[in-house]
C-alpha cells in the first residue's frame, strides 16, 4: 500500500506540476498575443508615418525642382541683363574716347586760333576745362570697368 500511495502521490504531484506549467503557458501566450497586438499597432502607425514621409519627399522632389526652375530662369535674365550693361558701359567708353578726342583735337586747333587775339584764353580755359573733366570721366569709368573685372 505505501508503495501505492507513494505513485498516487508521485502522479498527483506530477499532475499539480503540470497544471502550474501549463498555467505559465498560458499566462506567457497571452502576453505574447498582447504583444502581437500592440506590434501589428506600431507596424501599422511605421506604415503611415512611412506614406506621409513619401508624400513629403515627393512634394519637396515638386518643390526642388520649380526652385530650380525659377532660379535657372532668374539666372537667365541676370545674364541678358549683365551683358546688356557690359555693352552699354562698352558704348558710354566709346562714347568717351570719342569726348577725349574731340576735346584733345580742340584743344590743339584752339591754340593756334587763340594766339592773335587776346581774349582768346577764356575759351582756351573752357576747353582745357572740358578736356579734364571727359578725362576724370574717363578714369572713372576705367576704374568701374577694373572694378567689375576684378
Amino acid at each position: 500500500m505505501t508503495l501505492t500511495l507513494f505513485a498516487d502521490a508521485l502522479v498527483a504531484s506530477l499532475l499539480v506540476a503540470t497544471i502550474v506549467t501549463c498555467y505559465v503557458l498560458s499566462k506567457r501566450i497571452e502576453r505574447l498575443k498582447a504583444d502581437e497586438g500592440a506590434m501589428r499597432q506600431t507596424i501599422g502607425a511605421l506604415i503611415a508615418a512611412t506614406d506621409t514621409a513619401e508624400r513629403a519627399i515627393a512634394g519637396l522632389k515638386s518643390t526642388l525642382h520649380d526652385c530650380d526652375r525659377t532660379l535657372a530662369d532668374r539666372l537667365r535674365t541676370a545674364e541678358r541683363y549683365a551683358a546688356d550693361l557690359a555693352a552699354q558701359v562698352e558704348a558710354g567708353q566709346a562714347v568717351m574716347d570719342r569726348i577725349t578726342q574731340i576735346v584733345s583735337a580742340a584743344s590743339l586747333v584752339a591754340p593756334k586760333a587763340a594766339e592773335p587775339a587776346a581774349p582768346a584764353p577764356a575759351p582756351i580755359s573752357r576747353l582745357a576745362n572740358a578736356a579734364e573733366a571727359a578725362a576724370a570721366i574717363r578714369q572713372r569709368a576705367a576704374r568701374r570697368l577694373d572694378g567689375q573685372a576684378a
